[in-house]
C-alpha cells in the first residue's frame, strides 16, 4: 500500500489500554476502522509542527482505557488497525499531496467496508484525502462536516495548495458541491468578508458556534446529518483542532478565543460516529511542540478520536 511503519509503535501485549488494543499492522484482516497518517505541515500558512502529531497521537494512547465510563461502552470489540504513515517528500509539497491522495484512494478501495481515519498534518491534507475517496467511489456524492473556526476557502491560485484552501480546492475541482458542506464552529473575527462572500456564493452552510450553542450542539449535529443523508452517499468529517477555544488548545497554532469547549467537541463527535453514512474522518492542525502543558491538547485529540469510536460502537449496538 506504500505506507511506512510509524516511528512510534507499541509492543503487542494484553491489557485494557488503548495502546494494547489498536492493531499496528499495514495488512489487517476485516478491520472495522483503519487509521493512517499524513505527517505534513510544510503546506501550512503559519509555522506549524503538525507533521509531528501522528507520533504524539500514538504515544498518547497509553493514557486511555478502552472503556468509556460516561456511555458504559467497551470499545474492545471494535477491530481498529493503524496502517502507518504516508511517506512525505522532503521538499515537494505537491508530490506529498499526490501521495496522500493515492493512499486515501487505496485505503478506501482496499478497506471499502471499514471506517477510515486520517491523522494530520495540516488542513491541506483534507483536500487530498477527499479526492482520493472520490476516486475510489466515483459514482457517489460526498458531503462534508467541517469543525473549524475558519472557512478554509482561500484562493489556491494565490497561496498554492496550502492549509487555508482545501474546501475551495474541492469545490472548484468539482469534487464536492458547496451546498453539501456544513461548517460548524465559526465565530468571531477570524474570516475576512471576501471569504464569507465566497462561501455564501457557493452555498456553504455556515453554522456559527453561537447558533449551535443556542440550538444545542447535539441537535445541531443531528440536523446536519439528517440534511446530508438526503443529499449525499457518504459523509466526510474534518476536525480542525483550531475549532477549540485557545484555553483548551494551546497546541494548535491558529486556535482562538471563543471557540468550542472540549466537551462540546466530544459530544459532537460521538453523535457523528452514530451516523451510518459518516464513514471518514480526519484530525488536523495540532502541533505537539506548542503543547507545553502536560500535552493537554494531544490528549484532547486522542479523547476526541475515542469519542468518535464510541459513537460507532453505539451504532453497532443499536443504542
Amino acid at each position: 500500500m506504500g505506507l511506512l511503519q510509524p516511528d512510534w509503535q507499541w509492543k503487542k501485549e494484553k491489557g485494557s489500554g488503548v495502546h494494547q488494543w489498536i492493531e499496528q499492522n499495514p495488512f489487517p484482516v476485516n478491520p472495522d476502522v483503519v487509521l493512517f497518517a499524513a505527517p505534513l505541515s510544510r503546506s501550512s500558512i503559519s509555522v506549524s509542527g503538525a507533521s509531528l502529531y501522528p507520533d504524539a497521537f500514538r504515544r498518547g494512547w497509553k493514557g486511555f482505557s478502552v472503556y468509556n465510563l460516561d456511555e458504559h461502552i467497551d470499545l474492545s470489540s471494535l477491530h481498529v488497525a493503524d496502517l502507518g504513515d504516508v511517506p512525505m517528500h522532503t521538499t515537494d509539497i505537491k508530490e506529498s499531496h499526490r501521495r496522500i491522495e493515492a493512499a486515501a484512494a487505496q485505503v478506501a478501495s482496499t478497506f471499502s467496508n471499514s471506517y477510515t481515519c486520517l491523522i494530520g498534518g495540516d488542513h491541506s491534507i483534507t483536500a487530498c484525502s477527499i479526492r482520493g475517496i472520490q476516486k475510489a467511489n466515483p459514482n457517489e456524492r460526498i458531503g462534508i462536516i467541517q469543525f473549524d473556526t475558519h472557512l478554509d476557502v482561500r484562493n489556491p491560485d494565490e497561496l498554492g495548495p496550502a492549509n487555508g484552501t482545501p474546501i475551495r480546492q474541492l469545490i472548484e475541482g468539482g469534487v464536492v458541491n458547496g451546498s453539501n458542506i456544513y461548517n460548524i464552529g465559526l465565530h468571531g473575527f477570524f474570516n475576512a468578508p471576501e471569504l464569507v462572500q465566497y462561501a455564501v456564493s457557493q452555498g456553504i452552510h455556515m453554522i456559527t458556534l453561537r447558533t449551535a450553542r443556542e440550538q444545542g450542539i447535539i441537535p445541531t449535529i443531528r440536523e446536519v446529518l439528517n440534511a446530508l443523508n438526503e443529499s449525499v452517499d457518504r459523509i466526510y468529517v474534518t476536525v480542525d483542532m483550531d475549532v477549540l477555544d485557545i484555553s483548551v488548545a494551546q497546541g494548535v497554532p491558529a486556535s482562538t478565543p471563543g471557540g468550542m469547549t472540549a466537551y462540546e467537541l466530544f459530544d459532537a463527535l460521538c453523535e457523528v460516529g452514530k451516523a451510518d453514512k459518516a464513514k471518514h474522518i480526519d484530525f488536523v492542525c495540532l502541533d505537539p511542540t506548542k503543547d507545553t502543558l502536560a500535552q493537554a491538547t494531544v490528549k484532547t485529540g486522542v479523547y476526541a478520536f475515542l469519542q468518535w469510536l464510541t459513537g460507532i460502537q453505539l451504532l453497532r449496538q443499536g443504542t
